[in-house]
């Protein structure tokens, strides 16, 4: 327990937290350490963005496969940087990309509700937490526009493909109108309902009011 208190202890974002408060939060579970392998996956595009990441060792890389198949390195992320940042408190708090350990790591996730309370209590966190994500908001921004140009097929299906393995079926229930879900891809819901139709007539795919089922 020590190390893990040091480790967070010594980052940039976490110095102003008493050892006190870090222990407690480890104890309680709003704080929890976990350790990844090379080449281990820590999100998936399309994921739910549920708890703010602080990396406490290793290298982190935010990928994706283009059209021709090749694996691009959209951003490293190292010691002390932050994912999920400028995604948590996000009304569409999802995944734009693959999140992968390049190498050995240790992520000190915070939950939701956890990070809420101690923003609110420690104006020092706050403050250096408004300026990790504006930072890495400006850097990955410009990154995603330069590589990522997804069709309205791959957002589809990167979209149903999460919900398949979420769900655990390839019957996947919508819990949302086609608008809504058409707003959660980022595409006119006439483009949607479009490709939709295509992607039937392939048959790649049935659907009814309720629910999208992957055929291939």
């Amino acid at each position: 327990m020590k190390k893990y208190i040091d480790s967070i202890k010594n980052t940039v974002l976490a110095s102003s937290l008493p050892e006190s408060e870090i222990y407690n939060q480890l104890i309680k579970g709003g704080f929890k350490v976990e350790n990844y392998s090379a080449g281990a996956l820590l999100h998936i595009d399309g994921e739910e963005c549920t708890s703010l990441d602080i990396i406490l060792s290793g290298k982190i890389v935010v990928e994706r496969i283009d059209l021709s198949g090749n694996l691009l390195t959209i951003s490293e992320f190292h010691r002390d940087d932050i994912l999920g940042g400028n995604l948590l408190f996000s009304k569409q708090p999802f995944y734009p990309m693959t999140i992968t350990a390049k190498t050995p790591s240790s992520i000190l996730s915070m939950d939701k509700n956890t990070l809420f309370q101690i923003l609110s209590e420690n104006p020092e966190f706050l403050l250096t937490y408004l300026e990790f994500i504006s930072d890495n908001a400006a850097i990955l921004g410009n990154k995603i526009k330069h590589f990522i140009k997804k069709s309205i097929r791959e957002s589809i299906m990167a979209y149903l493909e999460y919900e398949s393995k979420r769900q655990k079926s390839t019957v996947i229930q919508l819990d949302m109108t086609k608008k809504a879900l058409a707003e959660r891809i980022g595409v006119e819901r006439t483009s949607l309902s479009r490709e939709l139709g295509k992607m039937r007539k392939e048959g790649l795919i049935t659907f009814d009011g309720k629910s999208i089922t992957l055929l291939s």
